[in-house]
């Protein structure tokens, strides 16, 4: 992998499992549930500085990091309800830069913080109830132009938890930041 690729993707890119496994899910739901407690730690000792450093050049800085996995796993959420009560809802898709760049992103991170150690609890807690056929359920993305499954997202979502926290770990480690 090029060094811009690892900077960008320092976990790999996100690959779908090729079908459901209820173990493998299970993993997932699990990380869903331990990164509002991982991302708190990462960022707890860092300055309004720190915060506000990219972690790679022209990319998003740990702050607007923070608040993109706010916004991001709350659509998430309200994607999963969605397909849960609807049959193959078709989705909004948004864009997730430009709401990087507004106003409440400069924001401190506590408040994103928040959201996410609470909104996660839900989520854990939908997540956990739902059986395979509702894992199977889906949503349709009118970009992706398919039907998605939910065990797919919750891959899909575990993934993206890991790869925004390694973004922070990874600029404090080369910053040797503590």
């Amino acid at each position: 992998m090029e060094p811009l690729e690892k900077l960008k993707y320092p976990v790999g890119k996100f690959t779908a499992p090729a079908k459901y496994k209820k173990g493998d899910i299970g993993k997932c739901i699990r990380e869903i549930e331990k990164l509002p407690k991982r991302l708190k730690e990462a960022v707890r000792n860092l300055s309004d500085e720190q915060l506000d450093t990219p972690y790679r050049q022209g990319g998003w800085t740990i702050r607007q990091v923070v608040h993109h996995l706010a916004d991001s796993h709350m659509n998430a959420y309200c994607r999963i309800k969605l397909a849960l009560t609807e049959d193959n809802p078709t989705v909004k898709p948004y864009e997730e830069a430009k709401w990087a760049e507004l106003p409440d992103s400069e924001m401190p991170v506590k408040f994103s913080l928040d959201i996410l150690r609470n909104l996660h609890k839900r989520w854990v807690k939908i997540l956990k109830s739902m059986n395979k056929e509702q894992m199977l359920l889906t949503f349709y993305h009118p970009e992706k132009n398919r039907a998605i499954p939910l065990w797919e997202i919750v891959a899909l979502y575990a993934w993206h938890g890991n790869h925004h926290l390694a973004h922070i770990e990874n600029l404090k480690k080369s910053r040797k930041w503590k």
